[in-house]
């Protein structure tokens, strides 16, 4: 009852979505195992909006919005370095059912980030560089598509792909070719941002859980996915994100006290602990 009246802050926010996270972590890395619950992932489909909703609070709060992007931009280069390494030349350490973590959420986030401060330079009558800003992270996947990947026809081809693929994959992400996050977290993001500017904020959660079930939903309608339960509870349960609306209805619009600097480390760590855990396992019990 103390935390339904004193409210969740931005770090009670994080750490709980941190604890989702890792619970959905331990399920991606270690389903092959067949001992760890579905309805783990159930739980973690929680972590993302949480996360997202508390970039956007950070976007609008931030008393430094370029330090702000570049601890999260840094990272995920990083991590988009060693992603693009595990098909080329760390091409040894690939899981031996050849698995890879493919997670990216700071990638999104950085793309994301573009797109939002383009807006706030176009409202600021900053028009070319927004604009700029708002487009070129949407389209350009599909310049890539059409201007590099290309049938190879001959080696030169293939050496313009391989930079391209490692251009893609840490500075310039493309959010068509994240699968955790990408387009998904730009379109959710921008939900958020445009909801954010209501002054009720139970409206503007709400809103949000709407969004997230229309989406889904009408993507089961559109490829014809009938609504069993089957299908709702393991296939495509990525609706359950909407649940974490419940904890967004508490925030309080307070920080609270906590390192930020705990979660861009805690994310890339984790990951790679527990990609090699599942590498040992897999090892041990092949």
């Amino acid at each position: 009852m103390n935390i339904i009246r004193k409210g969740l802050t931005g770090f009670d926010l994080k750490y709980l979505a941190l604890i989702f996270m890792v619970m959905d972590h331990i399920h991606y890395f270690f389903e092959f195992t067949g001992k760890v619950p579905i309805w783990f992932s159930w739980v973690g489909r929680l972590a993302a909006p949480l996360f997202l909703f508390c970039f956007i609070e950070g976007f609008f709060h931030t008393h430094d919005r370029k330090k702000y992007f570049l601890k999260i931009y840094v990272i995920a280069v990083i991590m988009g370095l060693i992603r693009f390494g595990f098909y080329n030349v760390l091409s040894f350490a690939r899981r031996g059912d050849g698995f890879i973590p493919e997670n990216a959420m700071l990638s999104s986030f950085a793309i994301l980030f573009v797109v939002l401060q383009g807006i706030e330079w176009i409202k600021s009558k900053k028009y070319f560089i927004g604009i700029t800003a708002v487009v070129m992270p949407i389209i350009l996947p599909f310049i890539f598509a059409l201007a590099v990947y290309q049938p190879d026809t001959n080696a030169g081809n293939s050496t313009i792909s391989f930079f391209a693929n490692m251009i893609n994959f840490s500075i310039l992400p493309l959010h068509t070719w994240i699968v955790d996050g990408g387009t998904e977290t730009l379109l959710e993001g921008l939900v958020l941002y445009a909801l954010s500017h209501l002054k009720n904020k139970n409206i503007r959660v709400y809103g949000y859980g709407a969004f997230i079930l229309l989406r889904n939903f009408g993507l089961m309608m559109l490829f014809h996915l009938p609504f069993t339960a089957y299908n709702l509870f393991f296939y495509a349960y990525e609706w359950m994100s909407v649940f974490s609306i419940a904890f967004m209805l508490l925030y309080n619009g307070k920080r609270g006290q906590g390192n930020g600097k705990f979660f861009y480390y805690f994310y890339p760590l984790h990951v790679y602990v527990l990609y090699g855990l599942s590498i040992l396992i897999y090892t041990v019990t092949r």
